[in-house]
Parts: structure tokens; C-alpha cells; sequence
């Protein structure tokens, strides 16, 4: 019987990570090199960072009707096409570099956005085709994906950008090539009794009001929004700090290559860890990584501090990311699973997004000190609303 279970699991969760992976990958890749390209192309280099910016864009336009779509239509049929985006995504960007269009280059990363829009689902995916209690082990496997597109979206970056007359147009052309490998695997996917009725079930909805009082909702915000704010505004200061530290750019992709390490190798346990001792006390355990990570940012400057100090922040992030993710999956009924995962996906995208311009502004205004600084007032709301979730949960003679 555990033989089986364990069967199950595997063959629901494996194509859901390597979904994530390939579009991880493909996201790694336009990350590193649409700020070059767009450098290349602008008519105005002040827009040069504009690709970048309009992903955000059009995730945060796309996550609430992806999760609309998939609660009608299904998961599976969710992926595909948030794949097919990132296809169009590759053939716009690639039209753009090639006629030296700037403007189809940008709308290009727009339907990347739209791509991380859907792909946003595969770890809730996950968490549904399987056994509450595997819920975080099927979670942490698929944000264990992003160890292979950290190795493999700067490697294609590194081996394309360079290949033929146009510079990196073989680069954004491997997105085509990388989304007709995304849907060959997601194809795989299979839907299981659990997964149907989760999907399928209208369930009774409750008012959103209502949802939005839940403990259990409030402290899953919480934990991934502050996981993401914190781990987002230092890894975006960093490479700026270091420069300024006197450090150069092979310097600070060591250190940042670490720390993508740090957040996704942990992945192979945490669902463990969650399982074995409760998301909390795992939510709580990352928030204690992140004050780790600000000791020794605060104690020096040596290329060390940078190093340890950045793979605990990655620790920290992942603890807490995917400890907010398990208590969200126990927050909602079938009714109210896609209001419940599109807002806290939109919410902790916009944190995400927000954090970026203040990590800028801070560090040129006040320095890299205060950027760490800055952290410790939303550990300490995090701490104190998991610490309310907790007490909350005792009372209602719930253990989490």
C-alpha cells in the first residue's frame, strides 16, 4: 500500500517539477538577458530595464484569470496554455531582436509575464494531487525545480547569446524550443479522484471578507509576503553593495549563484521538515535564517559575509515560502480555492515587485546597513502573526 502511494506520488508530482524547471529555466535566461538586449535596442537607454519591468506587468495582470481558467477548465489545460504564451513570448522576442524592434521586443516579455502568470499554479497542482499529509513534500519538490534552472538557464544564456550574426536572438528563440519541451512533459500529467473533485467541485463559495479573516489565510500571507519582500530586497541590493564594496561582477554571480542554492537545495526537505515538526515551527526556523543573514551582514564586508550571509537568506526564504504555501492549501474549501491562491499569489507578486524599487532607493539613500535593517520589523510582524496563527490553532485543537 505505501509502495503504491509513493507511486502515485511520484508519477502526479514529477511533471508538475519538471514544469516548473523548463519554465524556470526559460524565466533565468530572459532574466539575465533582456536588460542587455533591451540596452541594445532602446531608443532611449533610460528604457532599458523596461522588458524587465513589464514582466511584472503581465504576471500580475494574468495570475487571477489563470486561477479563473483552471478552476473552470483544469489544471492541465491552465498549463497549456500559459505554455503557449511563453512559446508566442519566444517567437515575439526573437521577431523584435531580429528586426532590431524594441517595442516587439518589449510586448514579447509581456507574454513571459503572462507565462509566470499560469506557471505560478504548479506547486498548488502539485499540493492537490496528493495526500494531505504529502501536501508540503509535493510543494517543496516543485520549488526543488529551480535547482536545475539555475544551472541550466544561465549555461543556455552563456552557450546562445552569442551564436550566429544577431546577438542573443538564439537565446530568446530556446524559449520556443524550451515551451514545446514544457508541454511534452506537462502532458504527463495525470488527474487523480483528489485532484478532479478539487479542480472540478464548485463546493460552496463563502464571501471573500470571510476568507480574508481566516487565521490560517492571514498568517499564509504573511509568511510568504515577508519571506519574499525580505529575500527580494537584499538579493537586489547585493550585487550593487558589492560593487560599491569593491567587489566585480564575477564576485557578485558567485555570491548570487549561492544564494539560489540556498533557496531551492532546501527543497528536498522541507516538506519533511514541515511534516515531521509543522509549518510553523519550519516558518519560524526561516524567519531565524533571515536573522542569521542580517548578523552577518551587519558584521563586516568580506567577500564571506556576502557568501554565508546570502545562502542563509535563501534558506530563509525557502522556509518560509513554502511553509506559508501547506498552511494556504489547509485555508480554503473547494469553493474557495481559486479566489484563495490568486490573491495570495497576486499579493506576494506585488511584495515582490514593490521590494525591488525600495531595495534601490534605500541602498543609495541610506546604505547597505539599513537595507538589512529594514528587514527586521517584518520578521518581527511575521513572527508574531505565525505565533497568533499558533495560538489560534490550540485553541481550535488544530496542529500545524
Amino acid at each position: 500500500m505505501a509502495t503504491n502511494t509513493k507511486g502515485r506520488f511520484l508519477v502526479n508530482v514529477l511533471p508538475l517539477v519538471g514544469g516548473q524547471a523548463l519554465f524556470q529555466t526559460a524565466g533565468i535566461l530572459v532574466t539575465t538577458l533582456a536588460g542587455l538586449v533591451g540596452f541594445n535596442l532602446a531608443p532611449d537607454k533610460s528604457l532599458a530595464t523596461l522588458p524587465l519591468a513589464v514582466i511584472s506587468v503581465g504576471t500580475a495582470v494574468t495570475l487571477i484569470p489563470a486561477a479563473a481558467f483552471m478552476k473552470r477548465y483544469g489544471r492541465k489545460k491552465g498549463f497549456t496554455l500559459g505554455i503557449a504564451f511563453g512559446f508566442l513570448a519566444g517567437a515575439l522576442t526573437s521577431l523584435g531582436i531580429y528586426y532590431s524592434d524594441f517595442w516587439v521586443f518589449v510586448s514579447g516579455n509581456v507574454l513571459i509575464g503572462a507565462y509566470q502568470g499560469f506557471s505560478q499554479y504548479y506547486r498548488f497542482a502539485a499540493a492537490e494531487s496528493v495526500e494531505e499529509q504529502d501536501r508540503s513534500k509535493a510543494i517543496s519538490w516543485v520549488v526543488a525545480g529551480g535547482i536545475f534552472a539555475a544551472l541550466a538557464g544561465p549555461s543556455i544564456a552563456r552557450l546562445t547569446k552569442d551564436l550566429g550574426e544577431i546577438p542573443f536572438l538564439y537565446s530568446f528563440l530556446s524559449l520556443m524550443a524550451l515551451s514545446i519541451l514544457a508541454l511534452a512533459v506537462t502532458s504527463l500529467i495525470r488527474h487523480d479522484s483528489r485532484q478532479v473533485a478539487l479542480v472540478g467541485a464548485p463546493g460552496p463559495a463563502k464571501p471573500f471578507s470571510e476568507i480574508l479573516k481566516k487565521p490560517a489565510f492571514i498568517a499564509a500571507i504573511v509568511s510568504s509576503s515577508v519571506g519574499f519582500a525580505v529575500m527580494v530586497m537584499v538579493m537586489t541590493a547585493t550585487p550593487i553593495a558589492m560593487k560599491i564594496c569593491g567587489y566585480d561582477a564575477d564576485d557578485s554571480s558567485i555570491v548570487i549563484q549561492w544564494h539560489v542554492l540556498g533557496m531551492f537545495v532546501p527543497s528536498f526537505f522541507t516538506g519533511n521538515l514541515i511534516q515531521r515538526f509543522g509549518a510553523i515551527k519550519v516558518i519560524s526556523g526561516g524567519i531565524l535564517m533571515f536573522l542569521l543573514h542580517i548578523s552577518l551582514a551587519l558584521s563586516g564586508t568580506d567577500f564571506l559575509h556576502f557568501t554565508s550571509g546570502l545562502i542563509f537568506l535563501g534558506i530563509g526564504w525557502n522556509f518560509m515560502f513554502i511553509g506559508g504555501s501547506t498552511i494556504l492549501t489547509q485555508s480554503y474549501t473547494n469553493g474557495d480555492q481559486a479566489k484563495s491562491q490568486a490573491f495570495h499569489d497576486f499579493l506576494v507578486y506585488a511584495v515582490n515587485t514593490l521590494s525591488s524599487f525600495v531595495a534601490g532607493a534605500a541602498l543609495a539613500s541610506w546604505g547597505w546597513n539599513v537595507v538589512n535593517l529594514i528587514a527586521v520589523p517584518l520578521l518581527a510582524v511575521a513572527f508574531i502573526t505565525i505565533q497568533w496563527y499558533s495560538i489560534s490553532q490550540r485553541k481550535s485543537g488544530v496542529v500545524s
